[in-house]
């Protein structure tokens, strides 16, 4: 990605020691000898955070999208902040996932991806809330997005909090729809997050949304990212597609009018920058041709795997629940299946 002139500030926040460790995904390796093992609520709170000492930051300023990478006294890269999102890539211990049921592809990756509580911006470093945040998360093993999205898969262990709601364990699509697909084909009806958790929801948008029993467990591709991005991870969250402060109901909704930061432009047809995406994107994907330019499944991106393929994880239809493998059409987006094809935007929220 092109730079800009850089603009190099530093800051000096409060260093952490390293958090227990929760394996999330049906094969989770973190390459170091975690703390302990801990297994937190979807509502755990922010860690608190020793006064360990100081270390000095540098930020400096890059473009195409806006943004701040923040190096450590080595120079390495400690995180990367890009304006207007909340998503933050932290550079943490390497960990690997895997989904043997559908796929032998192997995501090895250092980055960990967490929300922030605002969106960033350029001298946001300054901020107190930020260095509060930054002091306890660089260094935190407490799961993270990406660990949190693959607890869905096939073969993931079941959770429940203290009150006995399971909130993570394998998710299917959802049940037949019983007047089948127009195209004669596998077809599903849609599923959000509070239908696979079995809970009412009241969204601020519309009045209280009751889960449906033959939907328990499920979440369709919009549903998923909701139930990993909002339910999980703090994300506010909408009952419908209006414009409002949060996530939107379907992938179409969330692409056109939700919030984020673009950084695959939809033009209508399939992109060839992703070397402009990063773990933890939201993309966008036209798979059913007969509704139009309407984007009508979303995913989020892995990074590449350990043969630099970029891959994708999503609930889908033709696998029925979350994958990141290849069962009814390749993950990854620079292949020539259905999904690589179909490719059409990506945001980073």
């Amino acid at each position: 990605m092109a730079a800009s002139s850089p603009r190099t500030k530093r800051l000096s926040v409060a260093a952490l020691g390293v958090l227990a460790l929760t394996s999330t995904a049906l094969t989770y390796q973190l390459h170091r000898t975690p703390a302990g093992h801990t297994d937190p609520a979807a509502s755990t709170p922010l860690p608190s955070h020793p006064d360990a000492g100081a270390a000095s930051y540098t930020y400096d300023r890059l473009s195409g999208p806006a943004r701040t990478v923040v190096r450590d006294a080595t120079g390495g890269v400690a995180a990367t902040l890009t304006d207007g999102a909340r998503t933050a890539v932290l550079t943490g211990p390497s960990r690997t996932f895997t989904e043997p049921h559908t796929t032998k592809a192997k995501i090895v990756t250092d980055s960990w991806v967490r929300l922030m509580p605002k969106p960033w911006k350029a001298g946001t470093e300054k901020e107190k809330w930020f260095t509060d945040w930054f002091a306890a998360f660089h260094h935190s093993t407490r799961p993270d997005l990406l660990a949190i999205s693959l607890q869905y898969v096939k073969g993931a262990p079941r959770k429940k909090d203290r009150q006995g709601l399971r909130y993570a364990g394998p998710a299917t699509f959802g049940p037949p729809d019983p007047h089948g697909s127009p195209a004669g084909g596998p077809h599903r009806r849609p599923s959000d997050f509070y239908h696979y958790l079995g809970r009412p929801w009241t969204f601020p948008d519309r009045k209280n949304a009751l889960p449906d029993k033959s939907r328990y467990g499920a979440v369709d591709s919009s549903g998923y990212v909701r139930l990993v991005y909002g339910y999980r991870g703090g994300y506010a969250l909408l009952g419908t597609d209006r414009v409002g402060p949060g996530l939107p109901r379907t992938a179409n909704g969330i692409a056109s009018v939700g919030p984020g930061v673009p950084v695959i432009p939809h033009r209508g047809a399939r992109p060839s920058e992703l070397d402009t995406l990063q773990p933890g994107d939201l993309l966008f994907f036209d798979t059913d041709r007969q509704n139009g330019p309407r984007l009508d499944h979303m995913g989020i991106y892995l990074g590449l795997d350990t043969d630099g393929h970029p891959r994708f994880l999503s609930s889908r239809e033709r696998n029925n629940g979350p994958t990141f493998g290849d069962a009814g059409g390749s993950s990854r987006i620079d292949s020539a299946g259905i999904y690589a094809n179909s490719l059409r935007e990506a945001k980073r929220l």
